[in-house]
Parts: structure tokens; sequence; C-alpha cells
């Protein structure tokens, strides 16, 4: 061993290494006393650093009480005061510091996690400030009084706590008893007449009321056995001191009593300070079955200001006649109660509920105080020996109510026995031991007098009493281990007689288990004396028993080898065990233990060296079993009483993991021909035991027949019976029991002759219909080749046609999305500002909302208006007036669902500057909706399903205020890309100017489903901007409508730049500048367009064989003179008029219907057409007929356009359902959304998984992302056509289906959009419950930090919205209900306080327009 050159670590040197280790390891030690007391010598503690380190490591060591390398030198900390309460701020503290350097740099004060300020150095002193009024911890009272926290004192200079010490928040107000508020260890007083515990003792309203000592509050005092009969009026006077004085205005002093869950209040009248009496009352309670009820007592005044009882004074109510039926019960029952015979009426009652003759009455008291007609109601045994010895018990009524009444009185069968203290229970039982009897007495009655032998007092039973002679004949076992445990039966006659049983093996008892008439079963004790034979000895009460029988101790068994040495989890596999003596055990039985549980199994004897037993279960966690071998802690066998065996040292027992099956399919049933194999798939079926030849006992059941089974480690092959139809397969092996599901064997039979028969008859009847058939076919051959020449064609045409357009569904399946992907990088994202995106969901499809406008008022009126609106705004900011307002709006039958939704909306703008607030109303108007769903029995998951209350929209506008920067910085980016790539996608194939089907959709509704032959073109455009600068390539396909080509270029110029931003195509004409230098007008409608039928089709590229590489450019509307002439005809029926028909700005509920009207030209009747004609005209060619019929083959396109969408999709949905995803984390917003609802389900003990999803997914996906997904153009500045939106609602299906619990069966009829992402939903939902899962796991969000969140949002956007405005608009419901709404203020006892009432009734006529 040896040190290193700088003595910092040492070489320690063994036969085989080398190794190096440091000298010390300080950083181990995380306090300074742990550091200093560790005695390492190269170990101290660097002050400011906070850590144990060497001492050349330590920052400027060597300045004073920088490092400390003694005890005494450490850090210490007192402060003064050491505890402030809760309502304090802002206190001075000064801290006292031992062994502090110098802190030239300066120190912080921190209170754990609550607050952090600079601190002064003054000396040895540090002064610092308590925390401000909202960093104060919340102490609530199932917490205690008080929240201890860690003072911390941290150096500018390094950054690190150096020092710390307890400081106390206390909080008085908890307190809500006199004594507990001044046995506090804080500086609380209690104010008598205020009953409140407060720490400023000047808060009370009179010095006299103030109470600092226990001695002075308020109580009563100990009292002896309060007693009430009931149904008897009768006044309680209870001792006290300091009993308050009500004031003025307070109210008086009640007696409460809680009776059986039931509150009697009952008026209480104080003497004085010292004296209260509860007024005369009378009390009941339900039942005879409890004869004295000890019952609550508070006594109280003003309502509800409870005094204190430390001494827990209870009443006790009782009923003399509840369980007692007889003389003797009543007249033992406790003195204090007075209760007595009333020997009329045969029951226990008080003296003045019975006839005044004294003759009577019975009471304890009386001289004549003794009961009458004694009855012996049971005896047992009834049977003893004459020998004597036996204790009788015997039961009944007035058996005395002193053991003297009946110590010499009674006789069993004509012997004395004398009774027994012990035994005896007042009135209802004796108990004595019999003398012996005399030969010639062979049995008789039982005969017992109270107190004096006159007829009044005497009794006899009705059962008889024997004498028996008790005889012993044989005994099994003859005999056993001598550890003992045997369980030995002895036979004989009478062994039930008496009452004791003493039985002895020679020197050692056989404890007693039970006997019978004929036999006596006890259990063997271990003889000390080893192997031997013993005499059996039996002992009934007095009586010996004399016959010759002999038990003989033998060796105990031993255990020599078991077999096999290994099991599974679940035990009950067969073991082979081999020992000694094995024949002499009666129930043996096989243990293990682990994990402190044991599980034991039985064994059965085969001869005295062999037996079998089935392994017991291993004690491990069936939900989390390991897939490793494990060994028992304990491991042996329960033979009776040989405790040696209990634990075998000498075995190595194993337990291997339980096989697992897996089921069949999805379905659970497997199919199967006769005579198939039935194979059942899994893994660990046999045991990895080493030597490889371990084998488990496989059972396989189908149905009830057992099936042959082949078996390898991972499957089991079940030879089926001979069954057919359905049978349930089930597989057995050791304690395990599982089925993989249900077995089909369709059935293989031959027919039958009467099938025979008639499949011989329908082909006969076949031959002949042929044979006619053919006869005709000659007849018609002729007419008929021309007909098959040109169906053979037609086949052939369509059956191209088919796999052409299989082809290119497929070759579309297969382009690379690269390329998608790479015109989307780099174009910035047109985020909507706030107001815009805030305004756009909360009323969408108004635009110039009187809420961004300033209120418009005459100027007569706009003072008292903009009063009466100040007035109506603090009303707003009641919480009171608020709810009670939505409330009664809500349950006004005029008030229609736009109505909710606008009220909600505008509620919120106004509310947009107090959001703690408004959280606060809409959680109190969610747990309303909540408690009212669940009261009116609806199903729970229909909570927040649809938008029918002010609460529901409330909670989406709250969503949307509190997700739009989680929109900007995360959400956003996939969202907007997944619409470029939509229309995209879209614009890379035909749409239909007119229907807007096109040939690239999700949507089935918006697929053309017909050929259409299309090119891409390539032209150049001049950038209007700059003629000089370089021409724009844009791609366009020769059908495009000339509308479309400026719309594509439009977006190749603009790339960059916002849809709100662009000029628009309506007014930009298209001129195709020619090789020749000639320029032409390129327009939708002109003289060249064609019309067939009464269809007009729309001009295209391809109509003025527009070549590819064209130079074209957009120019300012002209005023040709086809638009002069036709500028009503062009103003209805052009391409740009049916896209603003379904440009879609507006709610939701306009996504309904999405086509347009195809109406014809009223004057000319002309219809208008671009690539395919609306399929409601009946005048279509016939062989469009015919391509109708295989329409369903251009499906596949569904599926290349999801499959080019996917990742889009996919990139969506994963930011959204992510807790941390981008660098953005989870918007608090959400998890305190969740917990709420999670915290309502549990108040209203709902603990269903799936309704507590359901209503999150109600919360949020369904109620704003839907809406979102469905609306982009609520967040970018995007113009969204017909295609894209059918496109975005079959991702919001998606969506939606994806956050729902229920299962969606899907077959060959179901909906396409919903079979096009059937594969994906599934994973789909385990994203969301693994998001609701991360979100539940993640920690609580405190109302501190949520308040302090919204707080800093209603900053952000303080003045979006114009209040006034909003007010207004707000108001004019008020005008509306306003008798409802000041009447249901009325009937409101808290706005009847705060007179909201009144308040309105200024508003109202502040703002009447004839004030």
């Amino acid at each position: 061993m040896a040190f290193s050159m700088d003595h910092e670590h040492l070489y320690i040197m063994s036969e085989k290494q080398l190794t190096r280790v440091p000298v010390e390891s300080c950083s181990q030690y995380e306090t300074c006393s742990e550091c200093l007391g560790s005695g390492d010598p190269h170990c101290g503690w660097c002050v400011l650093h906070n850590t144990c380190t060497r001492k050349e490591r330590c920052e400027r060591s060597s300045e004073p009480r920088r490092f400390a390398s003694e005890m005494k030198q450490c850090v210490r900390l007192t402060v003064h005061p050491n505890n402030i309460s809760v309502s304090q701020y802002n206190v001075l503290l000064v801290l006292e510091t031992y062994n502090v350097p110098e802190l030239s740099a300066g120190v912080n004060c921190t209170f754990e996690d609550l607050s952090e300020m600079d601190g002064l150095v003054v000396g040895s002193q540090i002064q610092c400030i308590s925390p401000a009024a909202k960093e104060v911890p919340q102490i609530i009272t199932e917490n205690g009084d008080h929240h201890i926290v860690q003072l911390q004192l941290k150096s500018k200079e390094t950054g690190m706590t150096f020092a710390s010490t307890s400081f106390v928040f206390y909080n008085c107000s908890v307190h809500n008893s006199c004594l507990s508020c001044v046995e506090s260890p804080y500086r609380c007083h209690w104010c008598k007449y205020r009953h409140v515990c407060t720490h400023d003792p000047s808060s009370c309203s009179f010095q006299e009321g103030r109470v600092k000592m226990p001695e002075d509050c308020p109580q009563l005092l100990q009292a002896e056995k309060i007693l009430v009969p009931v149904e008897v009026i009768k006044p309680i006077t209870l001792k006290a001191k300091n009993l308050p004085q009500p004031q003025s205005g307070q109210r008086g002093y009640e007696c409460i009593l809680n009776i059986q869950g039931s509150e009697q209040r009952v008026p209480a009248l104080r003497f004085n300070s010292s004296s209260v009496q509860c007024q005369n009352t009378s009390y009941s309670y339900e039942g005879m079955e409890i004869n004295s009820l000890p019952v609550e007592l508070t006594v109280v005044w003003n309502g509800n200001f409870n005094i204190d009882n430390p001494a827990q004074n209870k009443v006790h109510l009782y009923k003399c006649g509840a369980m007692r039926d007889s003389c003797g019960l009543c007249l033992k029952a406790d003195p204090d109660f007075e209760c007595g015979w009333c020997q009329g009426q045969n029951q226990c009652t008080l003296k003045q509920h019975c006839p005044a003759q004294d003759s009577q009455w019975l009471e304890l008291s009386s001289t004549k105080g003794k009961c009458t007609n004694p009855k012996i109601t049971d005896i047992n045994p009834v049977t003893g020996p004459r020998e004597g010895g036996t204790r009788v018990t015997i039961r009944g009524e007035n058996l005395g109510l002193e053991f003297r009444d009946i110590a010499s009185h009674v006789k069993v069968a004509g012997v004395e026995c004398k009774p027994l203290v012990e035994g005896y229970i007042p009135a209802e039982q004796i108990v004595c031991e019999m003398g012996e009897a005399k030969p010639s007495q062979h049995a008789g009655f039982v005969e017992i007098c109270v107190a004096e032998c006159k007829p009044e007092f005497m009794a006899r039973s009705s059962q008889l009493y024997y004498f028996m002679t008790l005889t012993l004949s044989d005994l099994k076992p003859k005999r056993g281990p001598v550890s003992g445990g045997t369980q030995v039966t002895i036979t004989g006659n009478n062994l039930n007689a008496g009452s004791n049983v003493i039985v002895t093996f020679g020197r050692q008892p056989c404890l007693f288990y039970r006997r019978s008439t004929k036999h006596i079963v006890c259990n063997t004790t271990a003889s000390y004396e080893g192997f031997e034979k013993v005499k059996v000895s039996v002992r009934v009460d007095k009586a010996k028993i004399h016959q010759e029988l002999h038990y003989e101790y033998v060796e105990d068994p031993t255990i020599l080898r078991i077999e096999p040495e290994w099991s599974i989890f679940s035990g009950n596999t067969p073991i082979a065990v081999w020992g000694t003596h094995l024949d002499l055990i009666q129930n043996p039985q096989i243990r293990a233990k682990h994990g402190g549980k044991e599980h034991v199994n039985n064994c059965e004897v085969q001869n005295s060296t062999e037996m079998t037993c089935q392994a017991p279960a291993l004690a491990v966690d069936p939900n989390h079993q390991s897939e490793l071998a494990e060994r028992p802690e304990e491991f042996g066998f329960i033979l009776d009483n040989v405790q040696s065996l209990l634990i075998l040292n000498k075995t190595n027992f194993t337990y291997y993991p339980n096989p697992i099956f897996e089921v069949f399919n999805p379905s659970g049933i497997l199919e199967l021909k006769p005579g198939s194999p039935i194979i059942l798939k899994g893994r660990n079926l046999i045991p990895p035991v080493a030597g490889g030849n371990a084998r488990l006992n496989y059972t396989v059941l189908v149905g009830e027949k057992p099936c042959a089974v082949t078996v390898s480690d991972v499957q089991l092959l079940c030879e089926s019976p001979n069954l057919i139809g359905r049978h349930k397969v089930m597989a057995r092996v050791g304690g395990m029991e599982f089925s993989p599901g249900m077995v089909y064997i369709s059935p293989d039979s031959p027919l039958s002759l009467p099938a025979i028969v008639s499949i011989a008859v329908a082909g006969g009847l076949l031959i002949i219909f042929i044979v006619a058939v053919l006869i005709a076919y000659k007849r018609k051959s002729r007419e008929s080749d021309l007909t098959l020449k040109r169906l053979q064609m037609q086949m052939d045409n369509l059956e191209s046609r088919v796999a052409l357009e299989c082809k290119e569904a497929f070759a579309e399946l297969q382009t690379d999305i690269h390329e998608l992907t790479s015109d989307l990088d780099g174009a910035g994202i047109p985020f909507l500002d706030y107001r815009t995106y805030t305004m756009r969901v909360l009323f969408p499809g108004i635009e110039d909302h009187p809420v961004l406008r300033d209120l418009e008022v005459p100027g007569y009126r706009q003072e008292r208006v903009e009063k009466g609106l100040k007035l109506f705004a603090q009303l707003i900011n009641n919480k009171v007036f608020l709810l009670s307002f939505i409330r009664t709006l809500e349950s006004q039958r005029s008030f229609s669902m736009r109505d909710r939704g606008n009220v909600a909306s505008l509620i919120m703008t106004v509310l947009q500057s107090k959001l703690e607030y408004a959280t606060d109303v809409l959680k109190q108007l969610l747990a309303d909706l909540i408690d009212k769903n669940l009261e009116s029995k609806n199903h729970p998951k229909l909570l927040l399903r649809r938008t029918e209350s002010v609460a529901e929209k409330m909670l989406t506008n709250w969503f949307t205020f509190l997700l739009y920067k989680f929109l900007k910085e995360c959400a956003g980016e996939p969202l907007f890309s997944l619409f470029c790539a939509i229309k995209q996608q879209m614009e890379k194939g035909p749409i239909d100017s007119i229907t807007g089907e096109a040939r690239y959709s999700l949507s089935e509704d918006k697929l053309i489903r017909q050929q259409i032959d299309y090119k891409t073109l390539v032209l150049s455009c001049v950038n209007p901007d700059n003629v000089n600068s370089p021409e724009i390539p844009v791609k366009i396909l020769n059908c495009d409508t000339i509308t479309q080509v400026k719309e594509k270029i439009l977006d190749a110029i603009f790339k960059n730049v916002p849809c709100s931003h662009r000029p628009k195509a309506a007014d930009m004409d298209l001129e195709w500048r020619q090789a020749s230098g000639a320029r032409m007008i390129l327009q939708d409608e002109d003289i060249t367009t064609k019309i067939e039928n009464d269809w007009k089709r729309l001009n295209t590229l391809a109509h003025y064989q527009v070549p590819d590489g064209s130079v074209v450019a957009l120019v300012s509307k002209q005023v040709t003179a086809y638009n002069a002439v036709n500028n009503s005809t062009v103003s209805r029926t052009s391409a740009s008029k049916y896209e603003n028909m379904i440009r879609y700005t507006g709610s939701p509920d306009s996504l309904r219907s999405r086509t347009p009207m195809i109406t014809p030209d009223l004057e000319s009747g002309v219809k208008m057409w671009h690539l395919v004609k609306n399929h409601e005209h009946g005048d279509q060619k016939e062989g469009d007929r015919g391509s109708k019929m295989v329409s369903e083959i251009y499906l596949t396109r569904l599926l290349a356009t999801k499959g080019t969408l996917q990742k889009f999709v996919d990139d969506l949905f994963e930011t959204i359902f992510s807790t941390a995803h981008r660098g953005s984390a989870l918007p608090l917003a959400i998890k305190y959304m969740f917990d709420f609802l999670d915290e309502q389900a549990d108040k209203h003990n709902i603990h269903d998984p799936h309704v507590r999803h359901t209503w999150k997914s109600n919360c949020l996906p369904l109620r704003f992302w839907v809406n979102m997904i469905k609306n982009p153009q609520f967040v970018f500045d995007i113009h969204k056509n017909s295609i894209t939106d059918a496109c975005l609602s079959v991702v919001a299906q998606t969506f939606m289906d994806s956050c729902s619990t229920s299962e969606h069966r899907l077959g060959k009829d179901s909906p396409s959009n919903k079979l096009l992402y059937a594969k994906d939903i599934p994973s789909y939902k385990n994203w969301v419950e693994r998001y609701y899962s991360d979100i539940a796991k993640m920690p609580a969000i405190s109302d501190q930090d949520m308040n302090a969140y919204l707080a800093e949002q209603s900053r952000m956007h303080m003045n979006e919205f114009n209040t006034m405005s909003a007010l207004s608009e707000i108001y004019s419901y008020v005008g509306k209900y306003s008798e409802e709404i000041l009447g249901a203020l009325d009937q409101d006892d808290q706005a009847g306080k705060q007179k909201l009432a009144y308040k309105l009734e200024q508003v109202i006529t502040l703002m009447s327009i004839d004030s």
C-alpha cells in the first residue's frame, strides 16, 4: 500500500490486481454535523458552499469562519420571532447567527418555495422580512393549526444555502372552540362574544370578551350521571363557568341532543355565568333493544356558538321496560333509574306510571322488595356421574337479587347442589356443584327456594336430571409420534355426561377437543419420557372411569427424499415423498412460505414409507409474476406436532413461472374441420428444470371431453375428440385453469336421402330447362351475335379501366411524401392575433362585433349609461349575482341555445381581465351542472357532450383563452402543416369547381367517381410586383377552370403572405401572353363557352388549348364586351360565385351542407358543370350509367390520399396527446381542469374509469380541439375551400373516435371514413389513455400557482375587448328578463344580505331610455 505523488490517492495491491482509491470520500456527508462527526481528518465543512470537502478544495478557506474543522464551528441560527400568524405580512425577523463568515457579497432569505428576498446584514444579525400576503401558505383545518417551513440563508456569493432553521406560520382561525384556541402553543386569543380565535386580541369586541387562559373559557363542568327517562318531561340543569351573556342582536342558549342520528334542539335558560338549564322537554328513542342510551349533549348560544364540554358530559336516556321483562331483571337495574315492578301491569316502569295501590309496586329499596314466582327455564347439563362434582347451570327468571337469597336452597334430583358465587347472575342464572348421589337415586327435578321456602318463592324445573355410569371400551389410534399432535378418539358409553373432562396419557395431558355420547376426542401432547407405552386415564368431574386402555409413543416420522424438487407458482403438481413412520400421521400437509405468506396443501399417505402430496402454491403477486425461478424462504411438512420437519434444510425445492396461454384470436372462436388438431399457444409450458426432463400434467377439455395432449415449450397440440358444433376449450395444469376461447368444429356429414332425391329432381328440371334454352338460343343466335360482340367490347373496356384505376391508385400510394414535406418547409405560419382568434371562436361568423368597438350612446345619455354600466360591472364581478343571473336566464324557456352561447362569450370577454374570478365561477357552474346531470338520472357519460348550457360554452371559451400560447408555440405547427398538406394533395388532382368533388380526397362524399383525363402543366407567371424579375413557375392542371388557375398562381406568388393581405382572384384577370406577341384574357365564361343539352361547361385551360410552358400574367379586372352584356349572368354563374357559396367562415353548423345548389339560369334554363355533372339530374348518357356501376373502384384513391397524409395526422395527434412535446410543457389549464373533474367524480362516488375518461374527452378534445381541427381558419389567416373542409371533417371524426371509450363494430356497410382509419384508431386510443394517465400522475397544481398563472394571462390580454360594449350587450338580457332576475335575487338570502336586487334596480334606472 502506498500514497500517490499528490497524496490524494492510495495504491493497494493484492495478488491479482492493483487498485487506486481516494484517501477520503467527504462528499458523501450532506450536513456539517455528519461531516465533522465522521472523524475523517481530511474532511471539513466549506461553509458558504454548503459542502463537505478537503480544505484546499474550499475557496478562500483560510479566511475566518469560511472552513469549519470542529463540530463547535458549525453554523447555528436562531430567529426571533420564530413564529407568526398567517394573517401577518412583511414582519421584520431578526436572525442571530453563530460561526458565519463575512457576508459582504450579500445574503438572501428564502422561505422554501414560498418567497425569497434580500437580507440585511447588521453585525452578527441578519434582518429578513416575512412573506407578503399572496405568498403565505394556506393552512386548512385538516392539517392542524400550523405550517412549518425552513427559513434558509443563501449566500449571494456562491448561490448556495448555508444555514437554515425552522419557522412556523400558525393560523388561529382554524380553532373553533375556546379551549383548543387558548391551549394552542401559539399566541392565540379567544373572542368570547364573536366566537372566533385570533392572534390579534384587539379584534375582540370587548375587553372582557378576550380569553387567554383555559380556566377563563366558557365551559360545562363535570356533572354526575345525567339520567332522563323517555317520554317524561324533565329539565336538565348543568353546572358551568364563564357563560357569556348574549349581547344585543344575539340569540340565546339552546341544548342540542343528537339522538340516533337526529338532532333535537331544546331552548335553554342561562341563570348566571355558572349555570344553564335545558327547558322542560321529553325525549325518546326507537326500539326496545337498548335500555340505556348515552346521548351527545351540546350547549350552544347565538345559533351555533358551542360551549366547550371538556368533561364530555352525556345525557343517558333510559327505558325501564326495555330488556327487563321480569321482576328480577327490573329490580336489578341501576337504582338511580328508580325503576320498579308494577305487578298489576306485569311490567317494569317508573312509579308514576303504575296505578297508585302500594301493594302493586315493588322496588329494590322497599321492605317487600322481593320478586315472587321464580321460574326455571333451562338446566345444563342434564346428566352427570353419581360421584358428583358436576357444575350445573340453572337459567330462569326472578332467581333472587343477592347470592344469599339462593345460597342454601338448591337441590338437583334430590341431591344438594352448592351454589357458586362466581357463576351467579342475579335474577337470571345459578351455577352449583353437585354432591354425591346415593345408589338409589337415579333421576329427578331441580328445585330452588328464593330467600324463603314459601310457595310463591319456590320453583321446579320441567326437565329431569339423570345420574349416569360412564364406561370406556377402546381408543384409536393406539400409537402416535413422540412429538404429539395425534388426534385420539376414545369410545365408550354416556361420555357426554357431566361438565368437565380430563384425559391423561401417562403423565401427559391429552388436550380435550370434543365429545358425544359414544366418543371423547383429544389431541396428544409431546411425551417427555421418550418412546413408551402409557396408561390412559379419563376423569369426568369427580368420577374416574376404570378401564385398562394403553397408548404408545413411538419415534417421530422422518423425510428422506422428495421428488420432483420443483413445481410452478400455482402449485398443485404431484410430489412423491419417501420417509419413515409416515402412517402415524392422520392429516399430513406440505407447506411453503414466501414473502411472509404461507400456503399449505394436502398429502395422502400410501404406507409407512411413502406418501403423495400436491405442491403448495407460492405466494407471488399474480399481476407481477416473475419470469424467473424462485426459491421459497421455508419449505417443509406439517405432520401433526412434529416441529423438526416444518422446515427442510436439505432440499433445494424450486418454483418456476406458471404456464401462460394465449387466446385463440380476438374473437375468441377457432373454426376447425373435424379431425383437425387444436393448437394452444403459450410460453413456460415446460419448466426449465436442470436435466430437461420436467413435464407438467396437462388436461385439456373440449366441452366435457378430454383430448390427448402433446406438449412443447410454446404450444400444446390437442387431438380434438369426435365432436361437432361449438364447445368451450379449458386447459388445466397444477392449480390453474385457463380458457383460450371456443372452438367451432363444422359438420362434415354426408347428404341424407331426401336431400339426394331433391338434388336429382332439381338436376332433371335443370337439364330440361337447359335444353329449352338451347333451342331458343339456336333460333335467336343470329340476333345475339351482334349483342354479344357489343357486350364483349364493353366488358373489355370496363376491365381495362378497372385495371388502370387500380394501378394508378397503387402508384399514388407508393409516391414519396418527401416532396410534400419539402414544399411545406420554410413557409411561415400566418397565426391570427389573439383578438381575431378569440373573436372567431367566441362569436363565429360575426366580423365586426360590438365588443371590438367603442360604446355607441347618444351624448345626452352617455354619462348616465356609463355610470350604470360601471355599477353593472360591479354586479357582474359579484359571484352571488353572476351565478343567480346565469341560473335565472337558463330557467327561461325563451332563452335559446344561441342566447346561451352569446351570454357565455360576452361574460368571458368582460372577465378577460379577471380570469381568477372567471375560473371560480366556471368551476361552480360546472359543479352545479354535474349535480343536475346526476340528479336527473341521466347517464353520466352525457355530461358536457353538447353545448346546452352557459357553463359548457364558458368552458370552451376558457380553454380558448388559456391555450392560445400552446397553439402558437406547439400545436399550431402540426395543424398548419396538416392543412397545407391536405390543400396541396387535393390540388395535385382535378377538383370540380361546381360540386367541390376531387380526385384526391379523404371523404367519400367528395370523391370524383369517374376517370378524368388531365395533364400537369407548368406555366411561367410574370411577377405583378416586379415585371423585370424572373418569371415564377406554377404547376397547373389543364382541366382547371380559369378561377382555379388564378388562385393557384396567387398561392405561388404570395406564398408567404397571409390570405387577408393578398389580392382576390375575382379582382384579377388571367392574361395569356402568346409567343406571337398576342395577349388573350382567359375567363370561366365567354362567347367561346360550350353549351350542350342545357348544360354549359366552364372554360378550362384545355378549352383554350394553352400549352405547357406558356407565359401568363395576372392583370387588374377589365370590362369586356361579353362582361358588359352578360354582367348579370357572369356574376350569378361564374366559378368564383360557387366557391363563395361554399366558402366557410361561420359556425360549425354551416358545415352540414357544403355542396352548393346547382340552380339553372332562370332566363335560359342552362345548368353549369365543370368536370362531372350533378347526379341529381337525370339526363346522363347511357355510357355514364355504365361507369357508375363500378364507381366504387375509385375508393382506393381514399387509401392513397390517407397514406400520403398519414405522417401529418400522426404528428398532430401526437402533439395534442403528449404532456411534453416540442419543448413546450403541458398547459396548466388542462391539468387543473382534469383534476377538478376527478375531484367531482370522487365527490359523487363515480369510480367508473370510462365515465371519467368521457368527461375529460367531452371537456377538452371534443370541445376545443375538434373545433380547431375542423376550422383552422379560427387560428390562421387562410382560406379553406370545400374539399379541404371535407377532409378536415374526416380527420376530426377520427379524432373524436380516438377519444371515445366505446368499441366501434365495423363491417362492410360501415361509412368509408370510419373504415379508412379503423386500424389507426386503437393506437390513437392508447395515446389518449396514456395522455390522461400521465396528466393524472403529474403533481397537482396548487390554487396559488394557478391563480398566479391566470393573473399573468389576464395582464397579457387586458385591453383586447371593449368592456363597456360587452356589458351593454349583456345588459340587453337584463332588460328582457328584469322581473325574473329581480325575483330570483329577492329569494336568495345571500343576495338579500348584499342588497343586490336594490343595486340592480339602480342599474335599470340609470340605463332606462326614459330617465
